[in-house]
């Protein structure tokens, strides 16, 4: 057994604390949106230019004009501010984003992220992953433990071009929850069902165990 989509999002949400700033990258961290701890306030922000992300809307709320920066339609929350990019880039690289919540090709076990391409295959860019990463306070990665093909995506060094380096603080798989600590990943929690066996030969690096 290991963690679905949901509960993987669901684990991630529990990571937010009130008052947050938190941006949430396009894919599988867009789902934490819906998980928030009850009785915890946050603020979403799109590096397009929108602080106080609401929900996606309803047919009858759709509004083209108000989309995050996946280009999908999105609400506003009570209170939001609409800004233009470089305001938003400027939130991001003056640290005033708590929590950047980003998916990932691999991660490896120093922090380095590499989330933006793979050789080879066609890619728009990197959009405003490098700036989130190296920018936010908190860096968290939600990806599956492993490629289609089987390969660790937790790694002893990236084999993907860097997207930045030393600034994931937490990663959470299908199998887990893993810290990243310079020379060695340390698990924190895993997924029911999962053995520590299963996740040390799934993870290309030194695993250490919390407790």
């Amino acid at each position: 057994m290991s963690w679905s989509r949901e509960e993987q999002a669901r684990r991630a949400g529990a990571e937010l604390k009130d008052g947050d700033i938190v941006n949430l990258g396009i894919g599988l961290p867009t789902e934490v949106a819906n998980y928030v701890p009850r009785g915890i306030q946050v603020m979403f922000h799109s590096e397009n230019g929108l602080l106080g992300m609401g929900p996606f809307p309803y047919e009858d709320e759709l509004d083209p004009q108000i989309i995050n920066a996946g280009k999908q339609t999105v609400t506003l929350a009570p209170g939001a501010s609409l800004f233009d990019s470089a305001l938003s880039f400027a939130m991001i690289r003056g640290g005033h984003v708590d929590v950047a919540i980003l998916g990932g090709l691999e991660v490896a076990q120093n922090g380095d992220l590499a989330n933006w391409m793979i050789p080879g295959k066609m890619v728009t860019g990197m959009g405003g992953a490098m700036d989130l990463a190296g920018g936010a306070k908190k860096t968290l990665v939600m990806q599956t433990h492993t490629s289609k093909t089987g390969e660790s995506k937790l790694m002893d060094r990236l084999s993907l071009p860097p997207t930045a380096l030393g600034c994931v603080n937490r990663v959470i798989t299908e199998l887990g929850v893993f810290d990243c600590c310079g020379d060695h990943f340390l698990c924190l929690e895993l997924a029911p069902g999962v053995s520590r066996e299963e996740a040390v030969a799934r993870t290309k690096g030194e695993l250490r165990f919390a407790g």
